[in-house]
């Protein structure tokens, strides 16, 4: 799609810190533009009340509840979903629903987790509840864009934050057999990550100058990256996942270690990576390790590595609300649309925020 008529985007759950990235990321965006924020909690409320640091990029725009969205949806539409997992699935269900009585061609990027598993069973599972909307699951694919070429399904449910990170490395080490299929992974990830609403480990005296482990080996992404990365590669893994909390607001580290499935120098194996991500504008293969300055507030993801006689470790680095969320959202939707891949999304950081 080109020309210079831009399509009219929805954001759903629009008032958590994703929600507020992809109303961020739409303000720039050369061909959306923004019809409607939905929140029951903040109805009626000016969007930049919420969200001050967007300043006047939606003027006086306020947000507007579910039932009113019908408002919107004419022609075509991209819906993005930074509701809550669990929630998000019958939201996005209600929309379509309402869409197909009006019309209206809508696009769905979906940021939650409803949409990553391949059947319900597998997300009720991880999960514990039932799921929102089982019948549309089979719309739905599930991965990042730099590993899969435009799905034949209409929609798309993006991995999450830890799990972007996680694939990153993961699905090349894989897909190439350059090592075993046992791996394990040590990721750090911001504040942000545990979404807008306070809770203990968020309070700034907890956090500040602190660093720990939760969910060890437990993690709800780990099944998640397995299922993803099986049906990419053919290869079905066991990955043994640590996450930890760490005392910044923004952004994930991950190293990922396994043994390797035979001999190769650092240098061969950067090669083998480079040659894997090359022309995909992104993902940077550095020399030696990635940081987290270099990514935060992008939607660039750097990836490192280092071997030894035996092992590899692959080290990435990304914005866990930008690559990990809202901006790997947004390339979806450039994807589904016709749109350039990087459309809004070749800001880089701010380096030192």
């Amino acid at each position: 799609m080109t020309g210079t008529t831009k399509i009219s985007a929805v954001v759903l759950g629009g008032t958590g810190y994703v929600a507020g990235e992809l109303l961020r990321l739409i303000a720039g965006h050369p061909q959306l533009q923004l019809a409607a924020a939905v929140s029951e909690s903040q109805a009626g409320e000016a969007i930049n009340s919420v969200f001050p640091n967007l300043q006047n990029a939606f003027g006086e725009q306020r947000y507007i509840e579910r039932p009113a969205v019908g408002e919107h949806l004419n022609g075509k539409v991209a819906l993005f979903s930074a509701a809550p997992h669990g929630a998000s699935a019958k939201l996005i269900a209600e929309v379509l629903e309402q869409a197909d009585k009006q019309g209206c061609d809508v696009t769905v990027v979906d940021a939650s987790a409803d949409f990553r598993y391949p059947a319900a069973a597998r997300w009720e599972a991880v999960y514990g509840e039932p799921h929102g909307a089982p019948g549309l699951i089979e719309q739905f694919a599930s991965g990042l864009p730099e590993h899969m070429d435009n799905p034949a399904q209409p929609h798309i449910g993006h991995p999450g934050c830890f799990s972007t990170a996680m694939l990153l490395g993961i699905v090349p080490l894989l897909q190439l057999k350059l090592t075993e299929t046992d791996i394990n992974a040590f990721g750090i990830t911001g504040s942000t990550g545990s979404g807008r609403a306070p809770v203990e480990t968020t309070h700034h005296p907890f956090r500040q100058s602190n660093l720990y482990a939760y969910k060890p080996l437990a993690h709800r992404h780990a099944p998640e990256v397995t299922g993803i990365a099986a049906a990419l590669t053919g290869s079905d893994t066991t990955l043994h996942f640590v996450p930890h909390s760490g005392p910044f607001a923004r952004g994930i580290h991950m190293t990922l270690q396994a043994k390797l499935a035979k001999p190769i120098s650092a240098e061969e194996l950067l090669e083998q990576f480079r040659i894997f991500y090359a022309g995909k504008t992104f993902i940077k293969v550095v020399d030696g390790t990635p940081r987290i300055k270099d990514v935060a507030g992008s939607n660039y993801a750097h990836i490192g590595i280092a071997v030894d006689d035996t092992s590899a470790a692959v080290f990435v680095a990304i914005d866990n609300l930008v690559k990990g969320a809202a901006g790997g959202a947004v390339q979806w939707m450039n994807i589904k649309l016709g749109l350039d891949e990087t459309a809004g999304l070749t800001t880089p950081g701010p380096g030192w925020a």
